[in-house]
């Protein structure tokens, strides 16, 4: 593997992991896997970002665990009757570029022990936040970098999805002194014509 998984993560649930993770594939023509799936298995993240893609060089990896009910995936996964295992997760082989994207948030609990920080830790990724500006996600955002750091996590930069707030951005960026990857604005539509546009205002 020519360099470290990337993996998506953000600072809350439905802030655009997913559309953020098809921009980036498609730019880099990098695999993609989502080693959790919690619900939505007709309709998966995995399905979801295929759709969008449009390079041939893309493959997607099946993920470790799929997980019928759409709750933080310890809920779900003692609904379906399982414990999700930390030993189960094993990075795909790959020579190409491989883009990870997480479920939810940073301290999602995979069970009563494990974090999806601690998978992006056992994975020994390199992070990308996926940020959105709404009333509170400064405190979000820093606290969100505040635990990668504690957790000797590198963080590659951070992606603004969304509505444009200079203030919130230019402060975030300052405070935390990482590296401004991007901002994908809202689009109408999302289709393959907008995901190849949108990454050409992304510089990893």
């Amino acid at each position: 593997m020519p360099n470290k998984p990337l993996f998506i993560t953000g600072i809350g649930t439905g802030i655009g992991k997913t559309i953020i993770s098809a921009i980036l594939t498609e730019k880099l023509k990098a695999d993609y896997w989502k080693p959790v799936q919690s619900g939505d298995l007709d309709d998966s993240d995995t399905l979801k970002v295929k759709s969008l893609i449009s390079n041939t060089q893309t493959v997607f990896h099946p993920e470790t665990y799929r997980l019928t009910q759409p709750f933080s995936p310890h809920k779900s996964a003692a609904i379906d009757g399982i414990i999700i295992e930390k030993e189960k997760f094993i990075i795909p082989e790959t020579d190409n570029q491989l883009l990870i994207e997480g479920a939810g948030g940073l301290m999602v609990p995979l069970n009563d022990y494990f974090l999806m920080i601690d998978l992006i830790k056992q994975l020994d990724a390199e992070a990308i936040l996926v940020s959105q500006n709404y009333l509170g996600s400064i405190n979000h955002t820093l606290l969100s970098v505040a635990v990668l750091k504690q957790y000797n996590i590198p963080i590659k930069g951070i992606l603004f999805n969304g509505k444009s707030d200079v203030d919130s951005e230019s402060y975030i960026l300052k405070y935390t002194g990482l590296k401004l990857l991007g901002h994908v604005s809202e689009y109408s539509s999302i289709n393959k014509k907008t995901v190849v546009e949108a990454g050409e205002y992304i510089s990893l």
